[in-house]
């Protein structure tokens, strides 16, 4: 009984944290559903035609992959996500390199993807520099220049923050790593279907995406490894030669075509909803603006169109969020993190109070929102808010 009210409660909820993960688009299940049952084959099985079938579908996922994303099917590795692809290319690339160099450059607002492999490096002999950034969640040039030494083995800056949907100057950053001599690498996980990919690949060695932040299936993602780079990382799995023996293991067929049509789809229309939602997005913060003790987090700096991320004083997050909870599916950061009493580290780090940061809100809006979902949404919030600031004494006594 208790399942089915709380299975009637998120039909009545508004999702706000497409970030955290999208739902699988329709027309994606249905491209995937032959390979789990019909085309079941094991694409390495190559003596029969259930394996040819399977081969088949591999091949022309990653040929659509190539096509929309403007790249050599060669330079592309399927993984289980974007976790799995961080940890492949910073370990295989301080592998590769070691022990003549042992220096990884990254920043304190990256995914704990990135930072927590860095800090298990360490343990290992990696010397690693955390770029510090500004109140807007923006690293120092300078400061990336001077960072470079001759035993830097790689960068790593992901593109587009996760919780506060600030884009780093990756342009700049990847004239300033050629100049040098060192290889980026750059989590482009929130970027994909909601900013222009234009030069992305040119600028970068190495990149990552995974099919559940794009309305794909959750335990499949896409490494990108360019072709002059490929010498400089060494396979983090082994068995069965897979993938150029860069990634063993029996290929995730229904998981690859769910990839490649849901990145084709959104690719298609990516424009057209970024702009919508960059509307909607607009629209929240403009409200929740108005409300007295609300600040912006990134809101100066260039961002992801669909992403806000606010702190609100007195008020006590984790009671708002169970509040919202029950009808609006928002988060106070990363999924990865929600559990953690912890303040964001990527606020933290842009120099966020720790009560403010405690107190925030990351807003991240979908293709399937609508206008009636937003201006519901900013009610609730502005009402929650509210209620929860009449109980405190702070508040009432300021």
């Amino acid at each position: 009984m208790q399942l089915a009210v709380r299975n009637r409660k998120m039909k009545n909820s508004i999702y706000l944290d497409y970030n955290a993960t999208t739902p699988c688009d329709k027309e994606v299940v249905e491209a995937m559903l032959p390979y789990f049952s019909d085309t079941f084959g094991n694409a390495s099985s190559q003596h029969h035609a259930f394996g040819w079938l399977a081969s088949d579908a591999l091949e022309q996922s990653a040929h659509s992959l190539s096509k929309v994303l403007g790249v050599s099917s060669n330079e592309l590795v399927f993984t289980s996500g974007a976790t799995e692809s961080c940890n492949a290319i910073i370990k295989g690339v301080f592998e590769a390199a070691s022990p003549h160099k042992n220096h990884i450059i990254t920043t304190l607002t990256e995914h704990k993807a990135v930072l927590d492999v860095c800090k298990q490096l360490e343990k290992k002999g990696a010397k690693v520099t955390y770029l510090e950034v500004d109140n807007q969640g923006i690293i120092s040039l300078d400061a990336l220049k001077k960072a470079i030494t001759e035993q830097t083995a790689l960068v790593c800056i992901m593109w587009a923050n996760n919780e506060t949907g600030v884009l780093q100057p990756l342009d700049s950053i990847s004239a300033i790593c050629k100049n040098k001599g060192v290889l980026l690498f750059s989590d482009a996980t929130q970027a994909l279907g909601k900013i222009k990919l234009d030069s992305f690949f040119n600028w970068v060695d190495f990149a990552c995406f995974s099919a559940h932040k794009i309305y794909g299936p959750k335990g499949v993602g896409l490494l990108f490894s360019k072709k002059s780079a490929h010498s400089h990382w060494v396979s983090f799995i082994q068995g069965g030669g897979q993938q150029r023996k860069l990634r063993g293991g029996t290929y995730n067929i229904p998981g690859i075509v769910g990839l490649a049509k849901a990145i084709a789809l959104n690719l298609k229309t990516q424009e057209e909803t970024s702009q919508r939602l960059e509307k909607f997005r607009n629209q929240i913060e403009n409200k929740l603006g108005q409300i007295e003790g609300v600040q912006v987090n990134g809101g100066l700096a260039d961002r992801l169109p669909n992403t806000l991320n606010v702190s609100i004083a007195y008020v006590d997050g984790e009671q708002l969020l169970n509040v919202l909870g029950q009808e609006i599916a928002v988060s106070n950061g990363s999924a990865c993190n929600s559990a953690s009493v912890q303040p964001s580290h990527v606020l933290t780090a842009m120099g966020v109070e720790s009560t403010l940061a405690m107190a925030s809100l990351r807003i991240s809006l979908g293709k399937f929102n609508t206008q009636i979902e937003v201006e519901q949404a900013v009610d609730r919030i502005k009402q929650s808010v509210a209620n929860l600031r009449a109980k405190n004494i702070l508040w009432t006594d300021r």
